[in-house]
């Protein structure tokens, strides 16, 4: 059986990862946002050039 020690070090590695997993949901969410915002902004010039085309 692990000892107290050992369960601890294993808690904290455990909540280590959790920050990381966190931060990088927020670096994702945050591209994500940015990609959106660009891809909206592109959209009446995307538009415009399908009707010049085709």
């Amino acid at each position: 059986m692990a000892g107290a020690k050992e369960i601890r070090s294993k808690i904290g590695s455990v909540k280590n990862t959790q920050k990381i997993t966190k931060a990088m949901e927020m670096v994702a969410a945050s591209k994500m946002r940015k990609t959106q915002e660009r891809m909206a902004a592109s959209r009446p010039y995307a538009e415009t050039m399908r009707k010049v085309i085709g």
